[in-house]
């Protein structure tokens, strides 16, 4: 129970406007959280709750909550997307169009690719082949008229790795770490967003179109609710946090702030 407050309370501290959500069991479960869990911490529920159920058995989702004056509009689920050796993704890749303020669009592209647990060959190429179709979903969107663009989730591998090579170094998209007024909390001493936070654990991204970018005020990781280590404190979290089993998550939330 302390654990889900926890959760909520970075929620509402970050305060995102469109949030995506890692590893979420379905609608009515996230609907609950935001009007019953949020409110309980001093949060805001948001306005708009959606998940579109993915290939996982385990129903571990990818999700997106979104908040006035931004609203969902048409939503395109990737499940069945195929290559030459089969389905893709573990997840799913849907494509969320928010609408902006002023007419524009907003694509987000959530996604949560293969982990690195199992045979380590077979998982690394499933994440090099999810980088290939997200980068051609992305390039589609593009092709076809999109500005505003954001691949965003846990992709459970660094920017360095042969797997994201497709996405990280083969398209335009900027990750929003690169940008001068980033701040990763502790001062570039752990730049990665899982575990112990050393490069080796930089996973979680937000990627964004070049137009998207320009638009970029700042950014940052934050990680009130995730455990700061035993020995050494790496930064600050909540008074409540006094044992790892009530992180909110082992993962930091990155996020961007973006003037649109």
């Amino acid at each position: 129970e302390e654990a889900v407050r926890m959760t909520a309370k970075v929620i509402r501290d970050v305060a995102a406007d469109a949030l995506v959500v890692v590893e979420a069991e379905h609608r009515p479960a996230l609907k609950r959280f935001s009007g019953e869990i949020l409110p309980m911490v001093g949060g805001r529920p948001y306005d708009q709750v959606m998940l579109i159920d993915g290939n996982d058995p385990r129903g571990i989702d990818v999700g997106l909550f979104v908040r006035a004056p931004l609203t969902i509009g048409r939503m395109i689920s990737n499940v069945d997307y195929r290559d030459k050796d089969g389905t893709v993704f573990d997840r799913d890749c849907p494509i969320f169009e928010v609408a902006l303020r002023d007419g524009q669009t907003l694509f987000i592209l959530a996604n949560h690719f293969k982990s690195k647990s199992g045979i380590q060959y077979i998982a690394n190429e499933r994440r090099r082949r999810q980088a290939v179709a997200v980068a051609a979903i992305y390039r589609s969107l593009i092709a076809s008229g999109a500005r505003y663009v954001a691949v965003m989730g846990d992709l459970n591998d660094t920017p360095d790795s042969e797997p994201l090579k497709a996405l990280i170094h083969e398209t335009d998209l900027q990750d929003v770490s690169d940008h001068p007024d980033f701040d990763d909390g502790t001062g570039g001493e752990y730049p990665g967003t899982y575990g112990g936070s050393t490069a080796r654990n930089k996973i979680d991204y937000v990627l964004l179109s070049p137009e998207a970018f320009k638009r970029v005020t700042g950014g940052g990781i934050f990680r009130m609710g995730m455990w700061p280590g035993k020995r050494k404190k790496k930064w600050p979290v909540y008074a409540e946090l006094t044992h790892e089993h009530l992180t909110a998550s082992d993962h930091g939330a990155v996020y961007a702030d973006l003037d649109l």
